[in-house]
């Protein structure tokens, strides 16, 4: 068996209601009615009993709960002080506070199905009392001081293990209506409660040797004025203001129950107003959330585009530029090729250079070697020298003419590639200053497409800073409402 019981927590609904019946009792201009009846409550809470006491309610409805005690810790019985109506049905009442006859004002006690097993000796106290339901419980007996209950005109004693009246009930002259179960009574007997509550007084005050008075008759001195007598007319206005009493109160019944089930509607609509009002708000909140994402992001595939586009020119830019460079580099190669060549056709000049001093060398031939030779190849040889140096001379010319002609070839082939390499310059001078000048002119094109999207996101920015601090308006204004509204609900409290 389990030690411990956790205690069943009230649903939102029942939650709901609580607080609504608590706001709606404190409200200015309420009526004298607190209604926290089907709020699964398991105790009294402590806003009930002050309410009561600060706004002196009369009536205090707490039916259909789960009570299992009347007066929770560290509240006082005489907060109810005010209280007329108390109406505790369908609950789990097992007792009730001994200092219950505290409760002078009390006119109307309803205890219908709870499991109460006995009444305080106190209940007698209750002078004011008129109407007493205790139907559906355990009891077993009355006590004994129920005969202190003047003023009673209704008690109700029936499904309880009650078999036997206490005779001080005859001392109730009031009482006009006694309800119990006739057939398990022992005393009086079943014949005897089955004939009426005017059967059983009289059995009773037999019992007692007292008088009986019928109820009718004995109204008239309790509720005659100060200096009026027993007359008859006197003893009708007395019933008809009773009768005009009954009526008041039912009357005042029905209006709380019309004005009850209004404040709930008018409290379902407004909530469902206000959730209405969040979930509109929510849904603006997300579709100006989801606006910002889609213009960023597609304000981030443009620029991301963009820079495409641009790093794609820039490429282009930079392999035009290695195609220039090269063509200048396989021209500076053709030029140095051909100082190549003019260098190989000095080194061909300076061969024959070599061997016209070689021939010049072998034509200056010693006296003394002629002088050995013989005289017949002296002619031939003279002949042959003769020939010979013709012919080196033919080729000397020749050789001039040729190597004449090679300066000359060389110097204007020279000119001619320094006026190629000049225009070679030119022209690189010129591409460059064209892709200098397409580079500042697409970079000045990038920096206004930039500002323009800079200009663009700012506005975006600033619509969604305007449409933000709308949002911030309109929240600040309906906190500023919560806000009036706990402070008139203090000030009506206070």
């Amino acid at each position: 068996m389990p030690l411990f019981f956790r205690k069943k927590k009230p649903s939102d609904d029942a939650r709901k209601r609580l607080e609504y019946q608590m706001c709606l009792a404190k409200e200015a201009g309420a009526d004298e009615v607190l209604d926290i009846s089907k709020c699964e409550l398991s105790e009294v809470p402590y806003g009930a009993f002050a309410t009561c006491k600060v706004l002196q309610k009369k009536v205090l409805i707490i039916h259909t709960n789960n009570l299992t005690s009347l007066v929770p810790k560290s509240c006082s019985l005489l907060s109810l002080i005010t209280v007329k109506v108390l109406d505790l049905h369908n609950n789990q009442l097992a007792s009730l506070p001994a200092d219950i006859g505290q409760l002078t004002s009390l006119q109307v006690l309803n205890l219908e199905r709870n499991l109460l097993k006995c009444l305080p000796q106190s209940v007698g106290d209750l002078a004011q009392l008129q109407m007493l339901n205790v139907k559906g419980n355990k009891l077993k007996e009355l006590p004994a001081t129920v005969s202190g209950l003047r003023s009673l005109r209704s008690l109700d004693v029936s499904e309880n293990e009650l078999q036997e009246l206490p005779r001080v009930l005859a001392h109730i002259r009031t009482l006009e209506a006694l309800t119990l179960d006739a057939s398990s009574m022992t005393y009086p007997s079943p014949d005897v409660c089955s004939a009426g509550t005017e059967s059983i007084q009289q059995f009773l005050c037999k019992e007692c040797g007292i008088p009986y008075y019928p109820p009718s008759e004995y109204l008239l001195p309790t509720l005659e004025s100060d200096g009026g007598g027993t007359s008859v007319d006197g003893m009708d206005k007395a019933v008809h203001k009773y009768l005009e009493e009954e009526s008041e109160w039912q009357n005042k019944f029905l209006d709380y129950e019309k004005r009850k089930e209004k404040k709930m509607q008018e409290k379902l609509e407004f909530e469902r107003r206000l959730n209405m009002g969040q979930r509109e708000h929510a849904l603006l909140k997300d579709e100006i959330l989801q606006t910002v994402r889609e213009d960023q992001m597609r304000l981030e595939e443009g620029l991301t585009k963009h820079q495409r586009s641009l790093e794609e020119e820039r490429l282009k830019l930079l392999q035009q530029l290695k195609q220039a460079e090269q063509g200048i580099t396989g021209r500076i190669q053709k030029l140095l090729e051909e100082n190549q060549r003019q260098k190989q056709s000095s080194d061909i000049l300076k061969s024959l250079e070599n061997e016209r001093i070689r021939m010049e060398q072998l034509m200056a031939i010693t006296q003394e070697e002629t002088e050995h030779l013989r005289r017949r190849e002296v002619a031939s040889a003279m002949q042959q020298m003769l020939a010979e140096s013709y012919k080196n001379k033919l080729i000397q010319m020749a050789y001039e003419s040729r190597r004449q002609d090679l300066v000359n070839q060389a110097c204007s082939s020279l000119a001619e590639m320094d006026q190629k390499f000049q225009q070679i310059l030119a022209w690189q001078q010129l591409d460059q200053n064209k892709a200098v000048s397409q580079i500042l002119q697409q970079i000045e094109m990038q920096k206004a497409a930039f500002e323009a999207l800079q200009v663009k996101k700012d506005l975006m920015h600033r619509q969604i800073r305007n449409q933000i601090k709308l949002i911030e308006t309109e929240l600040l204004q309906l906190t500023q409402l919560e806000l009036k509204r706990q402070e008139l609900d203090t000030e009506t409290l206070q």
